[in-house]
């Protein structure tokens, strides 16, 4: 069991919808950029994804690729990612956090000794979009070995002989992508998403968790009411992009919290 499957039994106790949130690691500035992660729990955030800055982000919409940019502009580093987790532990050591991003930055590091330092820093999960399925001794094998879980996308495009192959070796939660396309694009509509979720929990007993183009709190209610939580990235994103205070972009964060949490 980890952080995630604890963290879901425990929704489901309380009959709740789980609220997930992206942030990029190191954007605008370290220092911001942890005191928001250390705010999220408390803004009713359930699991948080921490986005790895990467120079080539190719599954990801301006607002997201230019969040990278002013992370690695700041000296944003996959290590200081990893002491981001570390810090925010010694503080919350319930609260799940994915890493979502690029393989290159792990492959670079190696997988072994990434694996070992994410463990130590507390990650609980992995999301690498640019690693199919049939890259799973790569690192999705090694990862669930080390006590990761390896959560996989599947998108409106999986189709019912590809999904088996997609559900193969993911651990946590299945992570819908609501829309065909980058980040932040079209908007979520939960009359679309309702039926490929079923699709998918007929094949799986793990939770769906849907993400992209939620950007309000009715429309993260509406795509929690027919899943088992929703992710919002880009909208939080563009907020902390507007130089906004972490006070305001928490407060915002909130709402859409309380809206996956009235589903």
């Amino acid at each position: 069991m980890t952080r995630i499957d604890d963290k879901f039994a425990a929704l489901r106790a309380e009959g709740k919808k789980a609220f997930v949130a992206y942030v990029m690691a190191g954007d605008p500035d370290y220092a911001t950029s942890l005191e928001i992660v250390k705010g999220l729990p408390a803004a009713g955030v359930d699991i948080i994804e921490l986005g790895m800055p990467f120079t080539d982000p190719m599954a990801d919409g301006p607002t997201i690729q230019l969040a990278g940019q002013r992370a690695l502009e700041g000296g944003q580093t996959l290590q200081k990612t990893l002491d981001m987790a570390a810090e925010f532990r010694r503080g919350d050591d319930v609260t799940p956090i994915v890493m979502m991003g690029y393989y290159n930055p792990i492959h670079s590091r190696g997988v072994d000794r990434f694996l070992t330092d994410a463990k130590a820093a507390g990650i609980d999960g992995l999301i690498v979009v640019d690693l199919p399925p049939e890259e799973d001794d790569e690192l999705c094998i090694p990862a669930q070995k080390a006590g990761l879980n390896f959560i996989r996308l599947a998108t409106p495009t999986t189709d019912d002989k590809r999904l088996p192959k997609v559900l193969t070796n993911t651990s946590g939660f299945v992570y819908y992508v609501s829309i065909t396309g980058i980040t932040g694009a079209a908007a979520a509509e939960a009359a679309d998403v309702g039926p490929e979720v079923a699709r998918i929990k007929a094949k799986t007993d793990l939770p769906v968790i849907v993400g992209f183009g939620i950007r309000t709190p009715e429309t993260s209610q509406a795509i929690a009411s027919v899943a088992d939580g929703a992710v919002v990235g880009s909208a939080i994103v563009a907020m902390i992009g507007e130089g906004r205070k972490p006070a305001e972009v928490l407060d915002f964060v909130r709402g859409l919290a309380d809206g996956a949490h009235r589903a």
